[in-house]
């Protein structure tokens, strides 16, 4: 009697997006209120994508894994792998065109360094 071996295939990683129904500008809001944040999103507003270890100038590793989780459920972000890499992009066609001029007036509102 043979034994199969089944190899187990690793499951590609992901995350729950919000369907675009189901994105409001109150989420939207309330993401963007916080500032640490605003400053996630302002960075990536910046740049096509980053990586998220680009971004612990502003906080520890465990609160931006927080800060993420709270910006994607809102709609605002989206992240991707490649390999063991993670990159985040801001969802901004989206948002602009569901709320056109939303990010450009809070972005606009928020004082440069």
């Amino acid at each position: 009697m043979s034994q199969e071996i089944i190899e187990a295939t690793p499951t590609p990683r992901t995350h729950w997006y919000p369907d675009r129904e189901d994105i409001t500008i109150y989420g939207i809001l309330a993401a963007l209120s916080d500032p640490t944040r605003l400053a996630i999103v302002c960075q990536l507003a910046e740049h096509e994508e980053k990586c998220p270890f680009d971004f612990l100038d502003i906080t520890s590793k465990q609160n931006l894994t927080h800060h993420f989780k709270v910006l994607r459920e809102a709609g605002v972000i989206m992240a991707r792998y490649e390999g063991r890499q993670k990159f985040i992009w801001l969802r901004r066609d989206l948002i602009d065109d569901m709320f056109p001029g939303l990010l450009d007036g809070v972005l606009n509102a928020v004082e440069k360094p």
